[in-house]
């Protein structure tokens, strides 16, 4: 069962997208805003992480710190935004890799969606090495 790391800082959403992507069998952890992602994620060993805070700058620190780790440069990321053109605009700028958006108003059905299609890709390509469980 993939696990997701859900990195919200509203906890009703937090709450519901919890519930949504466990409907669609992925195993969620779920956490506010919090600096220290790269500690969270040697904690659970997610194999995606979803970002959505409210302010867009606050997913995109996260997300920078997640690929300032070489361990987690091709990590897959989901990136809730309520300004997908400004994140898009980031996001290009960094050339990302496995990252998806998600404009808001969402359902955790796109959420569960995106992840699929992420996790699909890693692993087609992930062909060698390292059988993790």
């Amino acid at each position: 069962m993939p696990r997701i790391l859900l990195v919200d800082d509203t906890p009703e959403i937090a709450e519901l997208l919890t519930f949504a992507l466990r409907d669609h069998g992925y195993e969620v952890v779920s956490s506010g805003f919090d600096t220290a992602i790269n500690e969270l994620a040697s904690e659970h060993h997610p194999d995606a992480i979803v970002l959505d805070c409210s302010v867009y700058e606050m997913s995109e620190s996260l997300f920078d710190a997640l690929r300032g780790d070489p361990d987690r440069e091709t990590l897959p990321v989901v990136i809730v935004s309520d300004t997908p053109e400004k994140a898009d605009a980031s996001l290009r700028t960094r050339s990302a890799q496995q990252v998806l958006l998600i404009p808001k108003p969402f359902t955790g059905a796109q959420v569960a969606r995106a992840l699929d299609e992420l996790l699909d890709s890693t692993r087609h390509h992930g062909g060698h090495g390292g059988h993790g469980g």
